[in-house]
């Protein structure tokens, strides 16, 4: 562990999932796999015409020009990685083609199985042993832009809040949703601290992109901590306050 600069008064320790808690990248890569599979049968029963010579690979980069498609059309649900899924699914199967009510009904299909596998993994020991311990002592908080279910995955109950950017439904009948965006910007990290009723700097967040995470966290103002265990998130753009050789080394600090 390094520290670069003092950590002060911690109320409160928030997380970002995917490459902290977990290696995500083998999941993804194996639930791309997966997902080609889905689509190459399903456009074998759908649209038999496709499996003729050469046949299209559904991967990501099959999907990518609706994926844009959608984001030009409508630039908020960058911020809805669900959203985004099902748009980009059922506007690749209108071009195919199929009717309204049938590519609505397979996008559905298709992202339901796609959320049924993105958090069928199991979460290290070592991260459930932290988030024992941590939440013995202080309010903890999920914090991410993506998709995973926290409940699926074990760990849900260790939190007080689990926030996920994208479209939020409102508290009552008569508000509309909103929008939390994704991180870097300070949407998630500004409700944290408003719904646990602290000031930014008495949140420690943790994380592993040191855009997302790190350059988010702190201009929201809160204490950081970088884990760039598994190699995945970006670079930094400023110092945090103390980096983590891996998630065990939370353990070390005198709360």
């Amino acid at each position: 562990m390094q520290i670069y600069r003092r950590l002060t008064m911690i109320k409160a320790i928030s997380f970002d999932l995917d490459d902290t808690l977990y290696n995500n990248r083998p999941v993804m890569l194996a639930i791309e796999k997966k997902m080609v599979n889905y689509f190459t049968e399903k456009f074998s029963t759908l649209l038999p015409e496709l499996s003729s010579e050469p046949k299209p690979v559904f991967n990501r980069y099959f999907w990518a020009p609706y994926r844009q498609q959608v984001i030009k059309a409508h630039q908020d649900i960058s911020h809805d990685v669900v959203k985004l899924r099902f748009e980009t699914y059922r506007l690749g199967l209108l071009a195919h083609n199929l009717s309204l009510d049938e590519a609505t009904t397979e996008a559905q299909a298709a992202l339901d199985y796609f959320i049924s596998l993105r958090s069928d993994f199991t979460v290290p020991k070592v991260s459930h042993e932290l988030l024992a311990t941590l939440s013995k002592v202080f309010p903890l908080v999920a914090i991410s832009n993506g998709n995973v279910d926290t409940k699926a995955l074990g760990i849900g109950h260790y939190f007080k809040h689990i926030y996920h950017a994208g479209f939020q439904a409102g508290e009552d009948n008569n508000e509309s949703e909103y929008l939390l965006r994704q991180k870097p910007a300070i949407d998630m990290f500004t409700l944290v601290c408003k719904q646990l009723a602290i000031p930014a700097e008495q949140l420690l967040h943790v994380g592993d992109c040191g855009v997302a995470d790190i350059y988010g966290a702190l201009n929201a103002g809160c204490q950081t901590a970088w884990l760039p265990q598994y190699g995945i998130g970006k670079k930094l753009r400023q110092i945090p306050h103390i980096e983590l050789a891996q998630i065990s080394d939370l353990s070390q600090l005198s709360f």
